[in-house]
């Protein structure tokens, strides 16, 4: 009998230290932006995982539109959203029961890229615009050397997208030979190897090689000409949530948010909040 009862409470404290680790361990889904998810949040996860070793992470970084469409749909904790949300967003949202909350978690600058080796090292916005709405197609046009200018931009599902079609190109068409890239990285890249490339990328891609930033007005992109006003291609960046964060969405918004989660969003090359 004895034998029995150390059985049964060994039995009981192992089935109890199974549910406390079913109930301790967490899971937060984030869905979204790029310019936010391919760098920004998965550093701000690792931080906030070393504080809660319980928590696991599911991030997809796949465009502000399908973090919009997450956090309308309930099927992630937080989108991310570099762009604001369209009112037919907020109103789906509204159709489906949930109260959209958008987050500020800090700023960005759409830096224009050329290669490093183009001569080019300052346009306007007008003339930017020229180039990505197919009006000026030749380099020498704007003071360079001859050749056919390769224009790279996001996909149609990118916050980036839709932000500087409205900053830089008075919300025209981008024109036909534009090429369109998943992400950051890609757009940098083929400017990278492109001697005749341009295109744009958040201020965490800027420091790519083969690649340099032209200004544009007169400004470079940075803390300074952003907080100022100065720079024309800046926009805030979003966490989305329904209704106020809670919980361990409130824990991860609030870490964002705090001196240490600012200090990464400033370290990967954005503006904080702060």
């Amino acid at each position: 009998m004895k034998n029995a009862s150390v059985l049964k409470t060994l039995s009981l404290a192992g089935a109890f230290a199974l549910g406390t680790s079913a109930v301790a361990a967490e899971k937060l889904v984030i869905k979204g932006s790029d310019t936010l998810g391919a760098k920004m949040v998965p550093q701000i996860a690792e931080a906030f995982k070393a504080k809660n070793p319980n928590v696991t992470f599911e991030i997809a970084a796949e465009g502000s539109s399908t973090g919009v469409k997450a956090a309308i749909t309930a099927t992630a904790d937080l989108g991310m959203s570099s762009r604001d949300v369209k009112e037919k967003e907020m109103a789906e949202a509204k159709s489906n029961g949930v109260d959209l909350k958008t987050i500020v978690v800090g700023k960005d600058a759409i830096a224009v890229i050329v290669n490093e080796n183009n001569p080019i090292t300052k346009l306007t916005v007008d003339q930017v615009g020229a180039i990505f709405t197919g009006k000026t197609t030749n380099w020498v046009g704007l003071g360079g050397r001859p050749g056919s200018i390769s224009a790279y931009t996001r996909n149609t599902s990118s916050g980036t997208y839709k932000v500087f079609q409205s900053l830089a190109m008075n919300k025209e068409d981008y024109g036909s030979q534009t090429q369109k890239m998943a992400g950051n990285e890609q757009i940098a890249a083929e400017v990278a190897k492109n001697p005749n490339g341009v295109g744009y990328v958040g201020l965490a891609y800027v420091d790519t090689p083969g690649v340099k930033v032209v200004l544009v007005d007169g400004y470079e992109p940075n803390i300074k000409t952003v907080n100022s006003g100065n720079y024309p291609l800046a926009r805030p960046l979003f966490y989305l949530s329904n209704g106020e964060p809670k919980g361990l969405v409130k824990e991860f918004v609030d870490f964002t948010l705090s001196e240490a989660g600012q200090k990464i969003v400033e370290s990967v090359g954005f503006v904080p909040q702060m």
